[in-house]
């Protein structure tokens, strides 16, 4: 992997046929520095999921929007910001909800919130900033090459 910072943008419509531009993207960036299959595959689920969330809530029914996604790479590994200027949502709230949902059978669990919960478990740091639209960072280290074999 390089050892300088290297960081490219992409602005989409924020319709789910769009989506599949930034996994290429974020695929060919990532593949590159050296992630295994299975890191690839986590961060495209991950940013799968912050993008689906931007399609879904942060504008209204209609309502033409973007998503702005940034991706960051460097020695330690990779940073994806995905972020709208849509509606945001309590954060705080959602964390709780899936939090509960350990205590319920699945049966009973309500779809909505496990994206949230799919994107902490598939990377190492998730940060949620809600204070004008809605900002997902992703961050996943790269593993040494002793672990990717």
């Amino acid at each position: 992997m390089n050892t300088t910072p290297s960081s490219i943008a992409v602005t989409i419509p924020a319709e789910a046929q769009y989506i599949d531009i930034v996994r290429l993207a974020l695929y060919g960036i990532a593949e590159k520095a050296g992630f295994s299959f299975e890191q690839l595959e986590d961060l495209k689920v991950a940013v799968t999921e912050a993008c689906t969330n931007a399609v879904l809530h942060a504008y209204g029914s209609g309502q033409p929007g973007v998503i702005d996604v940034r991706i960051d790479l460097d020695n330690q590994g990779i940073r994806i910001c995905i972020k709208d200027d849509g509606n945001s949502f309590n954060y705080d709230h959602t964390v709780q909800q899936f939090v509960s949902h350990h205590l319920k059978s699945l049966n009973d669990v309500k779809a909505g919130g496990l994206g949230l919960f799919l994107m902490h478990a598939l990377m190492d740091n998730v940060e949620v900033r809600t204070d004008r639209g809605t900002e997902v960072i992703l961050t996943k280290r790269i593993g040494r090459k002793e672990e990717m074999a």
